[in-house]
């Protein structure tokens, strides 16, 4: 190990206090840049910005993940603010180094499979119940699962439709989104009559409070039914069907509306405006969708392919 590589090390356990386990982690990152470096004839303590780039650059050749890359960059920026602020360097060949893009997660998902299995539970509950306060209460967990999958709605969306979407006809929903941007939806062939019967079960119940602003209406301070309340009875539904609670929630239900859209053939673009998302990049998180349906495809018609019945 250099000097130079000890005395930051010294530094960063004298005067910040690092763990045993992150100098080992600094050492051992440092360790294997200089080895990149020494392959090239180039010493770590004299490495410039071109021979560093190309150090990371060889990291992503070799499949490290971005995490890993972005930890050896961070590793190198702090050990190169070291010699700058000592003064065995004049410059910071890090400055312009650009760190690698967290990789954002892929959201949870239901497949098909279960998101019939959990609506056709909830339709199945409302027949099971007893009259009365019992049937409108599985009618209005039926008509929020079915709305929520059938128009991509977010939970804050959805709890905030007027009730006068039921006298617009009911094929579409009309929805004030982020940035009061709206949007029409169409409800579906599963959603719109969830809804009807679930307004008629809740007249023939009596009018609670809220009930003639909000689609959903409740005992709250809002007037209508919360976020949490949804979000506890779909979890509850979830059990019932068979399914991890922590599998299923009104987000989960948004993700699972544009994933199947898009394993079904839709356009990104469109399913963009389904979402309300302003820029294109946030729906692109369900490219993963487009392209394991177009790695299929080609798969199943490449005369190339194995599986091409002409192969």
């Amino acid at each position: 190990m250099g000097r130079h590589v000890e005395s930051f090390l010294e530094v960063m356990a004298v005067e910040r206090g690092a763990s045993d386990h992150t100098l080992a982690a600094y050492a051992h990152d440092l360790g294997d840049a200089a080895s990149f470096l020494a392959g090239r004839g180039q010493s770590l303590e004299a490495a410039g910005t071109d021979a560093l780039r190309a150090y990371l650059a060889g990291l992503s050749d070799a499949g490290f993940a971005p995490a890993t890359r972005r930890r050896r960059l961070a590793a190198l920026r702090q050990f190169f603010r070291q010699l700058y602020l000592d003064g065995v360097r004049p410059d910071d060949p890090t400055g312009t180094l650009e760190a690698p893009r967290k990789a954002r997660a892929l959201p949870r998902n239901l497949s098909e499979d279960q998101a019939g299995r959990l609506l056709d539970l909830a339709e199945a509950e409302v027949e099971q119940a007893q009259p009365g306060r019992a049937r409108l209460r599985a009618a209005r967990l039926h008509a929020l699962a079915e709305t929520l999958y059938a128009t991509g709605l977010r939970v804050s969306e959805l709890i905030a439709l007027p009730r006068a979407v039921l006298r617009a006809g009911g094929g579409a929903v009309l929805v004030r989104g982020k940035g009061g941007r709206d949007r029409l939806v169409p409800l579906g062939e599963r959603a719109a009559p969830a809804l009807a019967r679930f307004s008629a079960l809740e007249g023939e119940a009596g009018s609670p409070a809220g009930s003639e602003r909000w689609l959903f209406p409740a005992v709250s301070a809002s007037g209508h039914v919360t976020r949490q309340a949804v979000a506890r009875e779909l979890k509850g539904l979830a059990a019932r069907a068979g399914l991890p609670p922590s599998a299923v929630s009104p987000h989960v239900l948004r993700h699972a509306f544009a994933s199947h859209l898009l394993q079904n053939g839709a356009d990104l673009r469109a399913v963009q405006e389904l979402l309300g998302h302003a820029d294109i990049s946030t729906t692109e998180i369900y490219t993963h969708v487009l392209e394991r349906r177009l790695l299929d495809l080609v798969s199943a018609h490449h005369p190339l392919s194995e599986a091409w019945p002409g192969g």
